[in-house]
């Protein structure tokens, strides 16, 4: 009965550590490939899990059975990582015909390669080798410096510790309030761990890259861009200038109201200026252009349309702003009497001309695109 006894590190140590390319197999190799290890890295618990693979394959030729010891070792990613190291089993299966196999492993992570094992060979045993440390002062000074030695740990977690314990009684002596100078000090950190939980440092690190990228791939998206931020700007700036104008006693969801219907003209046009730069990329780097490009202008101005309409309906029921009119005019034999549309007639034009815009924006996109027309009425209707 011939064992396999294998140390596995999923991550990667072994190569990076040593140079050694896995898998080595061997009594002699592996122990070389410990003290190799053990030079490169005392603190790593890859050398115990090595000398643990080492001592089963000990007890096993102990007991008349011929086993042997090797250990294997991922590259790359996740993906990468297993399948190369389904490569190096295989490798040593090829080599040594085992019946059996035993698994030492020293992390979770290396245990997700158990799987992979068993399903190419029987697997007795999986030995877990957890690393005894001493629980005293000196080792609590000791990770204390291994933690204060990392920059990255340093600048995640006792940076903003300290900023906060600089802020904190700033605020108490500016304030002189316990609760105003606690809540901002916890807006503050929630904003932070929505930062780093969302990764937003991971994409401003990128956003330099993708705009020079950008610039000199020759996108006219990269001006759109520029002109639709500008254009949300002064959206800004209008409802605010709107707002100004409202009596000080309005309800909150008035001044709401008021923002959105002042803003939203010029936010739908930097909207509608992004949207058709990504037209204009898409039909210069593409022979056929994509149906939800082609639909974005449209519903991005439908949009718009409905939400102004909505504003506008609170505001006038609200008396914050004039009913529209229509003046009395005379074409030739055809004359038209003035009216004024009620509110509700008013938000019925408005969702009206919004939906229409949609409609067109799908027939357009279904024409350059050749789909059926019918065929997307259908999808529509369906559940």
């Amino acid at each position: 009965m011939r064992t396999l006894v294998v140390s596995v590190d999923r991550t990667g140590d072994i190569p990076r550590k040593t140079g050694l390319h896995t898998p080595v197999a061997g009594w002699e190799a592996v122990q070389s490939l410990v003290t190799e290890m053990g030079l490169a890295d005392p603190e790593d618990s890859a050398v115990n899990c090595l000398l643990e693979a080492l001592r089963v394959t000990r007890d096993l030729r102990d007991e008349d059975d011929d086993a042997v010891v090797a250990a294997v070792s991922g590259r790359g990613d996740s993906v990468s990582a297993d399948r190369s190291l389904a490569a190096q089993l295989d490798d040593l299966i090829d080599r040594y015909d085992p019946d059996s196999a035993v698994v030492v492993i020293d992390s979770a992570e290396d245990e997700r390669v158990v799987p992979i094992v068993e399903s190419r060979l029987q697997v007795d045993a999986v030995d877990r080798v957890v690393v005894r440390q001493a629980r005293d002062l000196e080792s609590t000074y000791y990770l204390l410096k291994q933690f204060l030695a990392d920059e990255e740990l340093r600048q995640t977690i006792l940076v903003p510790l300290g900023i906060v314990m600089l802020v904190f009684p700033a605020l108490m002596m500016v304030t002189g309030s316990l609760a105003i100078a606690a809540a901002s000090i916890t807006t503050v950190i929630g904003l932070f761990l929505l930062y780093k939980g969302m990764s937003v440092d991971d994409y401003l690190a990128e956003l330099p890259t993708q705009a020079r990228s950008a610039l000199y791939s020759g996108r006219v998206s990269i001006v759109t861009y520029v002109v639709a931020a500008g254009l949300a700007l002064v959206g800004v700036f209008a409802g605010a200038l709107g707002v100004s104008d409202l009596p000080g006693e309005t309800a909150p969801l008035l001044t709401v109201m008021a923002f959105t219907y002042y803003s939203v003209p010029w936010v739908a046009l930097g909207a509608l200026a992004a949207s058709a730069g990504r037209l204009f990329d898409e039909v210069i780097r593409r022979d056929e252009v994509r149906t939800s490009f082609l639909n974005l202008p449209f519903g991005v101005l439908a949009v718009g349309l409905v939400v102004r309409g909505f504003s506008g309906y609170f505001m006038e029921r609200a008396d914050l702003l004039d009913s529209v009119t229509v003046q009395a005019a005379s074409f030739g034999a055809l004359s038209i009497r003035g009216f004024t549309l009620s509110p509700e007639q008013r938000l019925a034009v408005f969702v009206v001309l919004g939906v229409l815009v949609s409609l067109v924006g799908i027939r357009v996109a279904t024409h350059f695109s050749g789909v059926d027309f019918e065929d997307v009425d259908e999808d529509l209707v369906e559940p």
